[in-house]
């Protein structure tokens, strides 16, 4: 048996600092099909490429465990984040200013 089939728990990308849990039924080298199991309503199996795994677990609570710690990490940089967010704002208006500044005076001058 190979690791993959080994373990057939994944964690898949849903959107920046969050990832959904999904057990893989079956793959061939460059696809994978299954489901979620933690959505309201699970529908037919779905196919993603190998490559939109991010990590694979042995158990459910394996990737649940996983997906919470991250999720801790993640939360761990928010302040940092917003810090720098505040800086690329006061940087893009002062250039912006910058910029009108500029236009407003060759107009003068012309």
């Amino acid at each position: 048996m190979s690791e993959r089939v080994e373990r057939p728990w994944a964690l898949m990308r849903h959107h920046a600092g969050w990832a959904d849990v999904f057990h893989i039924e079956s793959e061939s080298a460059d696809s994978i099909t299954g489901f979620y199991p933690d959505r309201e309503t699970v529908g037919p199996p779905v196919s993603y490429s190998v490559r939109a795994v991010l990590a694979r677990f042995p158990t459910l609570e394996a990737a649940r465990a996983a997906r919470e710690g991250a999720v801790a990490e993640w939360r761990k940089h928010d302040a940092g984040v917003r810090d720098a967010e505040a800086k690329l704002r006061d940087a893009e208006k002062a250039r912006e200013d910058a910029w009108l500044k500029c236009l407003h005076e060759a107009a003068r001058a012309s």
